[in-house]
């Protein structure tokens, strides 16, 4: 799921909480990726002749195409990736279920109008708003993954996973990592929770979350006419949504009929979570004749290519057995909130130096 205009509103309230790094200072971390979107991306960009990638046998295989590649370009930069697939939505995202349907409902209808009058532009934009991940397309990538020896666990929400998956990764970045961006080595960006809260005084974690709801989750609807500033601008002042309801003019801006944000933020706030004490993350090495078996023989890819895959998936382990330079070492305590020490000048520099206080500095053993 996402929040609606939170990223461009993330930039302009708190930019010190977002960084750009070149992908090779994520060298031995372990990502969570979200494989959903992934996915989507995939279907969306790895094309031909503006259709999506096919086999001899008409089956899709765009996304098998950008899961393999994508996966060895991080692990060729000593990146762990988790895969992280969405588990049954909850009872409460029915609703927003129900207008993805309508909406596609309509995009078929203007695909129609635009292939009766051969609109290419048009036949385009609708055909790719008709993309939908297919749980056939999400068990294939599972089985590809495994075939490689890259993990993935399965969960019902992915909501902060920083806080959600903090609990089983020694480190985690959450990154949505755009294709484009993987493919040619730009910079990525990363998105920090507590550094939004930190450069946002104002906004705790609970109204972080009554923040998001006002902008536009899959769980309810929002107040009309209430934008990202004006939104930001109502937590601000007011604190909660139902301090917001009672201040703001409802025949102005109402909230729809039976608003269920109450229960939005039930589920922000109490997420049912895979148990993670039942998790076991690991990276094996790829099965070759397995992935050849598959990709080859039932998906008709370049043996070749495939192959040599392969061969960059084991030279990568073979890489990433050097650890990152922090991992070597554990704060033992905090920094000092002592005053500095006044600069010692002149004379008494010069005794301290020829002439240190007996018992001040022990002789190391």
């Amino acid at each position: 799921m996402g929040i609606h205009g939170l990223a461009k509103l993330i930039a302009d309230q708190a930019p010190g909480a977002i960084k750009e790094q070149d992908i090779k200072n994520y060298f031995g971390r372990k990502i969570a990726i979200d494989a959903s979107m992934c996915i989507y991306q995939f279907l969306i960009a790895v094309r031909q002749d503006g259709n999506v990638l096919q086999n001899e046998d008409g089956e899709t295989t765009s996304h098998l195409m950008g899961m393999f590649y994508r996966t060895i370009r991080m692990l060729e930069h000593g990146i762990k990736p988790v895969y992280v697939f969405d588990g049954k939505p909850p009872q409460l995202k029915s609703a927003e279920l129900e207008k993805r349907g309508e909406r596609r409902a309509e995009a078929e209808k203007m695909l129609a109008q635009a292939q009766e009058i051969g609109e290419q532009e048009n036949i385009d934009k609708f055909t790719k708003r008709l993309v939908k991940v297919t749980k056939q397309h999400n068990d294939e990538c599972k089985k590809l993954l495994t075939l490689m020896g890259v993990p993935y666990i399965e969960v019902r929400f992915l909501f902060l996973h920083i806080l959600v998956a903090s609990r089983i990764f020694a480190q985690l970045l959450h990154m949505f990592l755009q294709c484009y961006r993987l493919l040619i080595l730009l910079p990525l960006p990363s998105y920090s929770y507590t550094s939004f809260l930190l450069f946002t005084p104002f906004c705790t974690p609970s109204q972080f979350i009554d923040l998001c709801i006002l902008l536009g989750c899959d769980y309810c609807g929002t107040i009309k006419g209430i934008g990202p500033k004006r939104a930001i601008d109502l937590i601000k002042q007011h604190g909660s949504i139902e301090e917001i309801l009672e201040n703001i003019d409802s025949n102005k801006h109402p909230a729809p009929e039976d608003w269920l944000y109450k229960e939005a933020r039930g589920l922000f706030l109490k997420p049912e979570v895979v148990d993670c004490s039942t998790v076991e993350l690991k990276w094996n090495e790829p099965d070759e004749e397995g992935l050849i078996q598959f990709m080859c023989e039932e998906k008709q890819f370049s043996e070749d290519r495939i192959r040599n895959g392969c061969k960059k998936i084991v030279k990568s382990r073979q890489g990433s057995t050097q650890g990152r330079l922090d991992s070597f070492f554990t704060v033992t305590g905090s920094l000092s909130s002592k005053r500095k020490e006044p600069e010692i000048k002149g004379s008494a520099k010069k005794k301290q130096k020829t002439g240190a206080t007996p018992g001040k500095f022990k002789k190391a053993k």
